[in-house]
């Protein structure tokens, strides 16, 4: 697997997860959908959807190249290991912290050398980076698996009207 395989792969996730809240945004309510849980204490859409964001944002510029987060505040509150509070951000403010995080994850692919993917980007890290982008990969899927659950939860309890979609 070479740069431009990881590419592709990081696109793809990322395009069939922004499809899922273009969806999203076309229904009559939208902020309610995002906000909603399947149960007590169980997380938001809106939770599943700023998870990935954080987790490009906490993967790239903390334990991949050392630095500090580029939006602290949403990798504290949506990160691994986080709880879904009921402060649920706007489709926009979601749309484009999926989009600047996933930006700013492939600058650095595109800095790397096919070579550079063996290698670990530090002595912490857990993988060298082609399995990681792997990981972050496989990552995205399980959690828009989830989202689409959710979504699909939530047009059970509703019955509001909502197209069905799915497979």
């Amino acid at each position: 697997m070479n740069k431009t395989d990881i590419e592709s792969s990081l696109n793809f996730a990322r395009r069939k997860f922004l499809e899922l809240l273009d969806t999203i945004a076309k229904t009559p309510s939208p902020a309610a959908i995002l906000g909603w849980r399947p149960g007590p204490g169980r997380a938001h859409i809106a939770w599943q959807f700023m998870h990935i964001g954080a987790t490009d944002d906490r993967h790239l510029h903390v334990r991949m190249t050392g630095g500090e987060p580029q939006e602290p505040e949403f990798v504290r509150r949506f990160a691994g290991g986080s709880v879904p509070d009921d402060d649920i951000p706007s489709l926009e403010v979601i749309r484009s912290y999926l989009i600047g995080q996933r930006e700013a994850m492939l600058t650095h692919l595109r800095m790397l050398s096919d070579d550079d993917l063996e290698r670990k980007p530090n002595e912490q890290a857990p993988w060298v980076y082609r399995e990681w982008f792997q990981v972050l990969t496989w990552h995205e899927g399980h959690h828009h698996g989830q989202a689409h659950l959710t979504f699909n939860l939530y047009k059970a309890a509703h019955d509001d009207g909502v197209a069905k979609v799915g497979h």
